[in-house]
């Protein structure tokens, strides 16, 4: 029994002693090695590595991914003289480790560098464009200046910055609802603009229909009247000729019309006997 004791105590010591004096390094994390404190080398490769036991050697590690800086929402103003809330964010990974320790030592205190570093860059640069330029037209040159400049200075606290973008950008609240009106105002500005060219041309469209209808109608008329005139031409001409025939008969058809319309059982005529009227009731 003391004998399995024994070697189950040595196994422990074993154990505790691999452990103190072997380590190992993730392919995803870097280290630094430090001897009493001070920083002795820098490990990069990933494996099982060996060290003096602490207080000699001990081991701090780093991330090697790249890591993902997440910006508060801040207020730009455009080279326009316009407010906009720009919300973006930054890749970067850490690449000295040793000199990330020195200067800002955790993560945390590196997020907080890359905030001042990378917003007065941002606010910079998007101040020496217009509103449109950041929105639409120019926005990947003008982060990649930022991204440029923001890499320089990141160089300093062992980071390199691989890019920086725009996630979102809006107006403020106080400006949203003035914007707003501004655009109903044009929107309402291009309709009535439409409305008048289009009451415009009904306009037109309407005069040019009336002359059409007016320029219809009197040439009818005038072609009406050629052939009532023609008409009237031929009538009396058939007329002459009746009347050239036989002038007697044509006296006489003329004097009984003239009777069929004077003479009725509600009319009394008086005149004298020899009176042309009757002529042929003799």
């Amino acid at each position: 029994m003391k004998r399995r004791t024994l070697i189950a105590i040595l196994v422990l010591i074993g154990l505790i002693a691999v452990n103190t004096v072997f380590y190992t390094l993730d392919e995803t994390e870097q280290a630094l090695v430090l001897q009493f404190g001070k920083p002795l080398k820098t490990v990069t490769e990933p494996g099982l590595k060996v060290k003096l036991p602490p207080p000699f050697n001990t081991i701090e590690f780093f991330e090697r991914r790249l890591l993902i800086y997440d910006m508060s929402p801040n207020v730009i103003v455009t080279q326009d003289k316009k407010n906009l809330v720009v919300d973006s964010y930054a890749r970067w990974r850490i690449t000295d480790p040793l000199l990330f320790r020195q200067t800002v030592r955790t993560e945390a205190a590196a997020q907080a560098r890359l905030d001042d570093i990378i917003y007065s860059d941002l606010l910079r640069e998007l101040g020496q464009h217009e509103m449109e330029e950041i929105v639409s037209t120019n926005r990947e040159i003008i982060m990649e200046a930022v991204t440029k400049e923001a890499a320089l200075k990141a160089v300093d606290i062992g980071i390199e910055i691989l890019d920086v973008r725009i996630k979102r950008t809006d107006l403020p609240e106080e400006n949203e609802e003035a914007i707003y009106r501004r655009m109903r105002a044009e929107r309402n500005r291009i309709a009535n603009l439409y409305r008048s060219e289009g009451e415009e041309e009904a306009l037109k469209i309407r005069a040019e229909a009336d002359r059409k209808v007016k320029t219809i109608r009197a040439d009818g008329y005038k072609r009406a009247q050629i052939i009532r005139g023609e008409a009237e031409a031929k009538a009396i001409q058939v007329y002459a000729d009746a009347y050239n025939r036989d002038a007697d008969f044509y006296e006489f058809s003329r004097a009984l019309d003239m009777y069929r319309k004077v003479l009725d059982d509600q009319t009394t005529l008086v005149l004298p006997p020899d009176t042309e009227l009757f002529k042929y009731l003799k």
